[in-house]
């Protein structure tokens, strides 16, 4: 779901750039880690993956936009697909190929399915839509003027495409040959296409009914940062570096010296500068971008800022100036996701904490396992020892509360499930990380965006 415009029309104000990147608290990333620990990793990225292998669209193989156990369905769209979460999912099937939770030749055969349905599939100068129908290919309007290019999800999508051609490129010539059909999807996109004619920024939506009705500026910070890094690296429809230094980062007066709980945030999250953002901010752009010792002209370590982020929200939780009954060291996390509404219904909402509504979404301290290990394993434990209601086929619920009397909702949402186990892969073996930043198009894309790498050379 398209999660930042649930903050638009706050209006981001400019401060001054801070100079130090030296968090005051640091997460204690030197813990042990258990065999019991391991054994909890193991389930949880084995259960996360049930969502794109069992519960997968059956005909395209991508994933649903959401699954509901309990059989209700809205608009009857068990069979729409959703790009972002999609690419989520090629990153969860890696690590389950990797970790043997399925078999190789099986998952080249799913991904070889997905990369046929996406060559196929309605596409708008390269770019999918957010939806897509998943046994016609057709777009499936995610609203009104929203029927055409949704970059963002694009980028997350081929955030997925990318780590797969890396990881089968130098297989067996079947391997090689999905990497290449993945390889022709990634060049197909036009990302300087969404510059709107060569505006110094990208755009998010293009409608081929609507034009640039929507007219949506990708600027930071929230989410969208990959959308800039693989605009940057296409070798077919590059932009420049200026236009991400313009765009996302807003020539630098994104940036902010305001700290929260001690800890300096860096820059100012739209709409949510007093404590950031909700926790998916740390987490989509950085499945495949890893952020360890990674710098630009303005960040001087996107580690830092991320970490903070996750502690931030976590010192919020612990905290509970709401007084919710649950919240705590083991009970945390705030992100976009379902949520309970006053009359005991189900909504959707961007869960941060400015907007604390008593729901934990799981989704946002199991992602943030290479930010906050020992906080992160903490809510682990909690879950599967002493919350199972909260756990379903495919992995914790997407929303949950002690405070409602152990409320659930015992649906998912792909863009929330399939953060877990790449997130978690990224803290045991960095996998996806090191597949992402050693392929050579990102590592040209970031030498022009003038990024620099502590961990890969560049």
């Amino acid at each position: 779901m398209k999660k930042v415009m649930l903050l638009a029309g706050v209006a981001v104000m400019f401060l001054m750039s801070c100079e130090t990147t030296q968090t005051v608290r640091k997460s204690n990333d030197s813990h042990l880690i258990s065999n019991a620990d391991e054994v909890l990793m193991n389930r949880v990225q084995k259960d996360a993956l049930k969502y794109f292998w069992d519960y997968a669209e059956p005909n395209s193989m991508l994933g649903r936009e959401r699954y509901h156990e309990d059989g209700i369905y809205p608009q009857n769209d068990k069979n729409v697909i959703t790009t972002g979460g999609s690419g989520f999912g090629m990153m969860t099937i890696l690590v389950g190929v990797e970790r043997k939770f399925i078999p190789r030749k099986e998952a080249v055969k799913r991904l070889t399915t997905m990369a046929d349905f996406l060559a196929k599939s309605d596409r708008h100068h390269g770019a999918w839509s957010h939806w897509i129908n998943g046994e016609t290919g057709k777009t499936v309007p995610f609203g009104k003027k929203d029927n055409g290019g949704d970059l963002v999800e694009t980028a997350f999508l081929v955030q997925g495409i990318i780590s797969v051609r890396e990881y089968f490129k130098n297989g067996n010539q079947e391997e090689k040959i999905l990497a290449q059909k993945m390889d022709d999807l990634w060049r197909g996109v036009e990302w300087n296409w969404y510059t709107k004619g060569g505006e110094k920024v990208l755009y998010w939506h293009w409608s081929p009914t609507y034009g640039w009705d929507m007219n949506f500026p990708l600027k930071g910070y929230d989410e969208t940062l990959i959308t800039y890094i693989l605009a940057a690296s296409s070798p077919t429809h590059s932009i420049d570096a200026e236009t991400y230094y313009n765009g996302f980062t807003r020539n630098g007066e994104y940036l902010t010296t305001n700290t929260k709980y001690n800890l300096p945030l860096y820059v100012k999250h739209n709409g949510a500068e007093e404590y950031g953002g909700p926790l998916f901010w740390a987490q989509y752009s950085y499945l495949g971008l890893d952020p360890t010792g990674l710098s630009d002209r303005y960040i001087k370590n996107y580690f830092d800022l991320n970490r903070n982020h996750v502690l931030i929200d976590y010192e919020y939780c612990v905290e509970n100036p709401k007084h919710w009954k649950g919240y705590g060291p083991n009970y945390w996390g705030l992100s976009a996701g379902y949520t309970r509404n006053q009359d005991g219904s189900v909504g959707y909402t961007a869960h941060n904490p400015k907007n604390d509504h008593g729901v934990i979404t799981p989704t946002a301290a199991l992602s943030s396992f290479p930010y906050t290990p020992k906080e992160s394993m903490d809510f682990l434990r909690f879950l599967y020892n002493e919350k199972p209601e909260f756990i379903g086929s495919a992995g914790p619920y997407d929303a949950t509360s002690i405070n409602y009397d152990n409320w659930f909702t015992p649906r998912y949402l792909a863009i929330d499930q399939g953060t877990i186990s790449p997130m978690i892969e990224n803290y045991r073996t960095g996998l996806i990380w090191n597949l992402f930043m050693n392929a050579p198009e990102i590592k040209a894309g970031l030498k022009k965006l003038d990024f620099k790498s502590s961990k890969h050379s560049l």
